[in-house]
């Protein structure tokens, strides 16, 4: 078993705390992201411990942290190794249900993980200058905001970010009742709008096209299943 149970940590040792019998009477994780630890790793590497993560959560088996010590030892820097664009939905924290630390990721969270301007020059800044690898963009079953923009439903400022959902209710291709009142269309929503959110951040920004096309990042995307605490990866582009 690896001394240190951290989110940088090789995927050996995280493999080895997913099998661990203690179930949260492992050592809680108090070390800081190293900066060269975290360079080192590829798109793809952050890929597979945000994944051991979420498995070991759905076992029952999170590393045993204490979250006081983590502020502390984060307080005079942050290293993160992904930023996370995801809902603001209270049942889906992303850095819970993949098992992660203070100052492990970044965390952008808006009502149905809708991108706009401000949300992605907040993404170029942890991939350009913050140094993270990955961007993901997760979306959820049963999400609220997928259900107000099949309805049309428009309250407030609530109307416009509902019509930027709109594009990904259409563009769903989908044989049952296209209702919100149907689960499986609402979860199939919600899925192409995670696909049509990494197309346009794709257009839209070209400072994430170009890191991804050299291979410094990876964008990619997720629905994380809430009866199931799943997260099931859509397919790369």
């Amino acid at each position: 078993m690896q001394s240190r149970r951290r989110f940088i940590a090789l995927s050996a040792a995280a493999a080895a705390v997913t099998a661990s019998p203690l179930h949260g009477m492992g050592e809680a994780v108090v070390a800081a992201m190293p900066k060269d630890e975290r360079d080192k790793l590829t798109p793809a590497q952050v890929i597979d411990l945000m994944k051991a993560g979420n498995e070991r959560f759905r076992k029952g088996l999170r590393v045993n942290r204490d979250f006081l010590r983590e502020q502390r030892d984060r307080a005079t820097g942050q290293f993160p190794a992904a930023v996370i664009l995801s809902c603001i939905d209270s049942r889906a924290p992303a850095e819970i249900v993949m098992d992660l630390g203070i100052g492990d990721v970044f965390n952008a969270r808006v009502a149905g993980n809708v991108a706009n301007p401000d949300l992605l020059g907040s993404l170029e800044f942890a991939c350009q200058v913050a140094g993270a690898k990955v961007v993901l963009v997760m979306g959820h079953t049963a999400c609220g905001a997928i259900k107000g923009a099949i309805d049309g439903v428009q309250l407030g400022n609530l109307t416009g970010l509902l019509a930027k959902i709109a594009p990904s209710v259409q563009a769903t291709a989908f044989t049952g009742t296209r209702s919100s009142s149907n689960p499986d269309f609402v979860d199939a929503v919600a899925a192409t709008h995670v696909r049509l959110t990494l197309e346009a951040m794709r257009r839209d920004s070209a400072i994430l096209r170009d890191l991804e096309a050299k291979g410094a990042i990876a964008l990619v995307g997720a629905v994380y299943d809430i009866g199931t605490a799943a997260v099931t990866w859509l397919p790369a582009k």
